[in-house]
């Protein structure tokens, strides 16, 4: 399927958006691209309208304009942005890895979400997560180091060490996959400073903890799905999650952080059942 291109303020952000009903966007990771859900969304696109945008976060293939501002608030509000492009209204938005979706409330763009979902991911003072997130973080110190980091991505013992995918995955994410993700990022220097852009310019410890703690201001529904095997978001944090937002948390088993890749249908199911409670 080929995919669907929105002009921002900041620049181009290419996404794909099949079915028709209730509205479902699917937030990626760092490093990653809409293709993060390619096992989930032909289960919600049966019920639902699914938006898979490919944020500037690493493995976008439209560099962004030169001004732009890619720090984690320009980030947040870009997504925000993308939502308003599309005029899109009673959003069911599901987070993974990446946190920045988190701060929608705390930077006042949240308006256009009814239903947080929310899987392991980055929160309060876990930025960047764990081993993963250091060493996506280091990327960002030299574009000669970001590109021997992406080509170490796509060799298979090197991607299934903890400091790189290892433990974001209990199942290997197909050679291909990261292939595509790298590719960007490889081919294009603009790729990589936007990326490093993203990377240097992230906010405190002290300032994700108070962004994260707004939540506890959203007023729409929440769902809060944990694995309490990864390693690499604490299980607290989901706990906290869950009560800033007035819920509980669902344990998603057999997997790591990214349940997209090691529990779709799982996934699938949990996302339908909320979005069915909405409605």
């Amino acid at each position: 399927m080929s995919a669907l291109t929105v002009h921002l303020p900041a620049g181009p952000i290419a996404y794909q958006d099949v079915g028709t009903g209730p509205v479902i966007v699917l937030v990626h990771g760092v490093l990653m691209d809409g293709s993060l859900w390619r096992k989930v969304t032909p289960h919600l696109a049966k019920t639902c309208r699914v938006i898979t945008p490919t944020l500037p976060l690493g493995a976008h293939r439209l560099p962004m304009a030169p001004d732009a501002d890619l720090t984690m608030r320009g980030q947040v509000h870009l997504l925000a942005d993308f939502m308003d492009a599309l005029d899109l209204h009673d959003v069911t938005l599901v987070i993974s890895d990446w946190g920045g979706p988190l701060f929608l409330t705390a930077e006042g763009r949240d308006e256009r979400v009814s239903r947080l979902i929310i899987t392991p991911c980055e929160a309060f003072d876990n930025f960047p997560p764990g081993l993963p997130g250091r060493a996506a973080e280091l990327l960002a110190v030299s574009d000669v180091g970001m590109r021997a980091g992406l080509h170490l991505l796509r060799w298979g013992v090197a991607r299934r060490k903890p400091m790189m995918f290892g433990w974001m995955v209990k199942r290997d994410i197909p050679a291909r996959t990261v292939r595509a993700w790298t590719a960007p990022g490889l081919n294009d220097r603009r790729i990589r400073n936007d990326y490093r852009a993203y990377a240097r310019g992230s906010w405190s410890k002290q300032h994700c903890v108070a962004a994260t703690q707004s939540l506890s201001s959203f007023h729409g529904h929440a769902t809060v799905l944990w694995a309490p095997e990864n390693k690499v978001m604490p299980q607290a944090h989901g706990q906290q999650l869950a009560r800033l937002l007035g819920t509980t948390v669902t344990e998603v088993n057999d997997a790591y952080v990214l349940l997209s890749e090691d529990q779709p249908t799982v996934l699938a199911q949990h996302i339908s059942h909320a979005v069915s409670e909405v409605r």
